[in-house]
């Protein structure tokens, strides 16, 4: 897994380049909001539990089809698994959050997840929905705690609904 930081020095070393102006203001600005960064992965990890369970009863609200008979929610067995996909996109979302980097929820988040839903049939617009939830969920929360830019946190969980979203499923 690679962070901003090394993804910049990585991209300019290959191309035989020094730092640069753009360089240096692309790494003040991830340093400039890394306690923000940290702040936000601090209140995923003490309230994930609790970020999970509300955001899957907010999908469940809005998508009633998931947990009627027949949906991809019903039954005990199927409403589990999409609250552990959920907590696991936010774990995965708030390891990109202190990275700055998305090249996690590529290596261990996206490239698995396109085969396993296309065999199971999971819906793309409902997890795309959850994922949303979540990225409000979390801003309303970093923005209650004094977060003044809230804008980094929609990075990740932007990238998985875009990724997702251009899955045919």
């Amino acid at each position: 897994m690679r962070d901003a930081v090394t993804n910049l020095i990585r991209n300019y070393d290959i191309a035989g380049r020094y730092l640069d102006r753009n360089a240096i203001d692309s790494l003040k600005d991830f340093f400039a909001s890394g306690n923000a960064r940290v702040a936000v992965a601090t209140m995923v990890s003490g309230n994930a539990a609790t970020i999970v369970k509300d955001a899957g009863l907010k999908l469940f609200e809005e998508v009633p089809e998931l947990i009627s008979p027949g949906g991809n929610a019903y039954t005990t067995r199927r409403y589990s698994a999409c609250l552990r996909d959920m907590d696991y996109y936010l774990r995965y979302a708030s390891y990109a959050l202190v990275a700055g980097s998305m090249d996690v929820l590529d290596e261990r988040v996206l490239q698995g997840l396109r085969e396993t839903y296309n065999s199971l049939g999971v819906p793309i617009g409902p997890t795309v929905v959850g994922i949303q939830i979540m990225k409000d969920m979390l801003k309303e929360m970093a923005a209650s705690q004094g977060v003044d830019n809230t804008s980094f946190i929609d990075e990740p969980f932007e990238y998985m609904t875009r990724e997702l979203s251009e899955l045919s499923v």
